[in-house]
């Protein structure tokens, strides 16, 4: 056990010298690219296309031989081709909303499922969830990974998962109170959406005895963990993952809290321009491509995540050895290109959470009502900073106004709205809506 009660769930993999992990992550990858090869016949026409086969990869290195895998070549084999595992073997089924397109459809194996109770269970202990515990999960659960995912962390470390999944919100409270819960797991914006609850329901956060929370799902920013843990009285963790590569789970952050640590025995990861689609140097930004060394329901081969974020080698304070992930500070393809600037919604949401006179609930819209684009930012006032005075409230919108040019180049319109009127989310959060018609 270390400081405030965590511990390394797997020291043997999460602590590997680095060399003896990348020997083990070559095994690994040899082995997966041979098995996609000879069962996913998609991958076989790539690898072929490509001019290489799975005997030229000798080193990790090597790897950059190998075609890149894409949303676009999941959605062009929905929904079983990119499986490797004969339908007999799969146990379970997940899937992407499809928001954005045909839904990703991912089966897993027994022994996948087993694996993504491991890396989760790696997770949770980095952010000092122990067998004694009670662990309230409240990702939705069903088709979506989160729910799933931290359910098996959670079993697989021996703790009491309370499977409340997301909404029910004055059951969910209830809850906290009465079993009492120790660790919260859910996206940040239910785990602010909760805080505010609290608030309103006249309870002091000091009543419920929560230590911790695991946040995930959603893009979040420093801002945002600072009043998880001020309003929750916790230490908020960030998790990553994604329904192609397994779910939650691929990478968590530690008690340093200085970067998720990716767990490297089952991911390869690579950093790479989005644009050049070459190599970036470790602390750059670039995208992050995830290889599974060893799923076996549908493996995926240097999978564009489109995620932007970095990666930093050196060995953690906490003592592990693996590589860590940094916050993801944007999408390659969520960028939003407004009057000629490239916006991320992150650089909005960080400058909005700096500002305590704020409720953490935003909405940014785009529209093209001529030929100019128009950027609106709609904020609430904290009501516990609420004068009610137009003044006022047009003072704050002029100060908003001022330090959103300042972060992002350009003038955006600030629409001050009543308090809890912004739509609040028990799943993952819509911060953005895009109304120009680019067809």
């Amino acid at each position: 056990m270390t400081e405030k009660g965590t511990y390394i769930f797997n020291k043997k993999r999460e602590c590997m010298d680095r060399k003896e992990l990348e020997k083990l992550q070559l095994r690994r990858l040899k082995n997966v690219v041979n098995y996609v090869y000879d069962t996913v016949p998609y991958y076989q026409q790539q690898f072929d296309q490509y001019g290489v086969s799975p005997d030229d990869i000798k080193s990790l290195e090597d790897i950059r031989l190998l075609p890149f895998t894409t949303k676009d070549d999941l959605r062009k084999t929905y929904p079983w081709g990119m499986q490797a595992a004969h339908k007999d073997d799969i146990v379970e089924v997940h899937s992407t909303s499809g928001t954005t397109g045909i839904p990703t459809v991912v089966g897993y194996t027994q022994k996948d499922i087993e694996i993504w109770g491991e890396v989760v269970a790696r997770g949770l202990a980095m952010a000092g969830v122990h067998k004694h515990d009670t662990v309230q999960n409240s990702y939705g659960y069903g088709l979506f990974t989160g729910g799933m995912g931290a359910h098996y962390g959670g079993q697989k470390i021996g703790a009491v998962v309370v499977p409340t999944s997301s909404g029910n919100t004055n059951r969910q409270l209830s809850f906290m109170k009465d079993f009492p819960t120790d660790f919260l797991t859910c996206t940040p914006s239910y785990g602010l959406y909760l805080a505010e609850s609290l608030q309103k329901q006249g309870i002091d956060a000091s009543e419920i005895p929560l230590r911790a929370g695991v946040f995930g799902a959603e893009m979040w920013t420093e801002e945002i963990r600072h009043k998880l843990e001020n309003k929750l009285g916790i230490s908020a963790h960030n998790i990553y993952g994604l329904t192609e590569a397994i779910g939650p789970g691929v990478a968590t952050e530690c008690m340093e809290q200085t970067g998720m640590h990716i767990q490297e025995d089952h991911f390869y990861p690579e950093l790479i321009d989005p644009n050049t689609l070459e190599p970036v140097d470790p602390g750059e930004k670039g995208e992050l491509v995830i290889t599974t060394l060893t799923k076996t329901g549908m493996p995926l081969i240097r999978f564009r995540t489109k995620d932007l974020t970095t990666l930093t080698y050196e060995k953690c304070a906490c003592g592990r050895t693996t590589v860590r992930m940094g916050r993801i500070f944007g999408r390659s393809d969520d960028m939003l290109k407004v009057k000629g600037v490239i916006v991320f919604p992150s650089q909005v949401e960080e400058v909005l959470m700096k500002m305590e006179e704020l409720a953490p609930a935003y909405m940014i819209e785009v529209s093209r009502p001529d030929i100019l684009d128009i950027i609106e930012v709609q904020v609430e006032p904290d009501p516990s900073f609420l004068t009610g005075t137009l003044r006022d409230i047009e003072e704050l919108r002029s100060v908003i106004v001022k330090k959103l040019k300042e972060a992002l180049g350009i003038t955006v319109k600030v629409t001050i709205a009543e308090p809890f009127t912004i739509p609040r989310s028990e799943g993952k959060a819509t911060r953005v809506i895009d109304h120009r018609d680019f067809s």
